[in-house]
Order: structure tokens, then sequence, then C-alpha cells
């Protein structure tokens, strides 16, 4: 048992697997479960067994979207006062790659979730969509934006428009996703991943998404005075100087995350 009410969370070999356990409501995402995933991927952050963190759902769906029963008596004051996004602001703070693995339904807040994670892996027949447009809302979660830096503005409108669903083979033409897997082997194939990236050098990993996130926002000089930042900054870590003793030496470099 992992502690939490909506989640299961393992570490094996540098991953820390943080899974969606509400199967039974298509792992809908109410408000406690949201704020379970950021505390876990947070502590992750933060645990030095941790280099990569791995985010998937039980049963049929990686995640249906918002838990609606639990939204329909809100209003604007007390959305203000909950001010229950402040939670999904959080997770882009998180250093260490995060790889999504989903499948069957991508929807709504599920959707958002995905599009938090650095490399997405999606089973075939995987449905992605921003259905809130049906319901008299809109993505709320930063799915306005994260999805218009993808794929770029006029798609974005499209498919935010019409709430359409998304096939897999579409989403990995426009960028959303890395690959697509049979459904079988997702799990796997995700957690094969996980491991190969968790035997890169930690401070590696960071800069390197650090850089990027950076370069998504700031114009092409700014990202790469910062880009240069970073790499400097990595000349005073252990990892550097065993990475390139061991290119010398012709072994495998064992890396410490210093």
């Amino acid at each position: 048992m992992s502690g939490y009410t909506y989640l299961e969370t393992t570490v094996e070999d540098g991953v820390a697997r943080i899974e969606l356990n509400r199967p039974d409501h298509f792992n809908a995402l109410n408000r406690a479960m949201v704020r379970e995933v950021i505390e876990a991927a947070e502590a992750f952050d933060q645990d030095e067994r941790v280099v990569v963190i791995l985010v998937t759902g039980r049963g049929r769906a990686f995640s249906s979207g918002a838990d609606i029963d639990e939204m329909m008596a809100d209003d604007p004051v007390s959305l203000e006062r909950l001010n229950p996004f402040a939670d999904w602001d959080r997770l882009a703070l998180i250093k260490k790659p995060i790889i999504g693995a989903v499948h069957g339904f991508v929807f709504g807040g599920g959707f958002e979730l995905a599009l938090c994670c650095d490399l997405v892996i999606a089973a075939a027949h995987t449905e992605f969509s921003f259905p809130e447009v049906q319901l008299g809302v809109m993505p709320g979660a930063g799915g306005t934006q994260r999805l218009t830096k993808l794929v770029g503005r006029t798609k974005a409108l499209e498919w935010l428009f019409t709430g359409e669903r998304i096939q897999a083979e579409a989403a990995l033409a426009h960028a959303v996703i890395n690959r697509i897997v049979h459904p079988e082997a997702l799990q796997e194939e995700a957690m094969r991943l996980a491991k190969e990236l968790a035997k890169k050098p930690p401070l590696s990993l960071r800069m390197i998404k650090d850089s990027v996130n950076k370069a998504v926002d700031a114009s092409l000089y700014e990202g790469m005075q910062y880009e240069r930042k970073n790499f400097y900054l990595l000349f005073a870590s252990e990892d550097q100087t065993e990475g390139m003793q061991a290119f010398v030496e012709k072994r495998t470099p064992h890396f410490k995350g210093r």
C-alpha cells in the first residue's frame, strides 16, 4: 500500500510509479486525487532514490477527466476561494523528468495531466479530448495553453471548439505524444523507457528539462544564454567528471546525481 486514497505508488530502479487508482470511475480526477498526484510527484522530486517519475492509470482508462459531480455546485466565489488550479501550478515545478503512460480515455483534466508530462507513450486506440465545451465550460488547468504551444493556434482551436475525440495517430502526428505501442505492451514499454532514462546522470536530465522549458517562452537569444549557464553549471558536478572519465577509459559510467 502506498498510503494514498486514490493512488498506488512504487519505486524501482530509479523510477517512481504513480498510478491513478479510481478505476470504477475511469480515474475521474476529483480535487483530492489531483492533490495526491501533486504531493506524490513533489515527494519523489525530493527523493534521492528517484531519477524519473512515471504516471499511469489503472483500469480501462488513464483518466476520463474532472469529476463533474464534484464541480456542479461550484460558482465563481467558491472557485476563487478554493483556487483548485493552484495544485496544478505546482506540477510545473517538478524538476525530474515525468513520463506519462496513457490508454483508453484521456479526456479533460486527464488530457491536461498528460500534457504536464515531459514524454508520453500511448497505447494504440487511445482517445484524447477536451470535451469541456459540451458542458458549457472550458479547460482550466492549462489545457488551452499547453495544447496551443504544442499544436499551434489553429489546430488547438479546432480541437477545443469541437470537443472531438482525437485518435492516438493524430496525437502522434501533432507531437502531443511521443510514441504508440500495443496496449498489452504499454506498461512494459513505459517502464523500459523510464529505466533507460534513470541510468542517465540525474543533474543532466534536470538541466535539459529546465532549458527546454525555458525555450518555450523565451526568445532564441534568451534561451541560448540560459542554456549556456546550465551547461557551465554541470561542470561543477561529480557526474560530469565521471562521465568524461568513463568515456576516456571506455567503461560504463556510474552516475550519482552529484
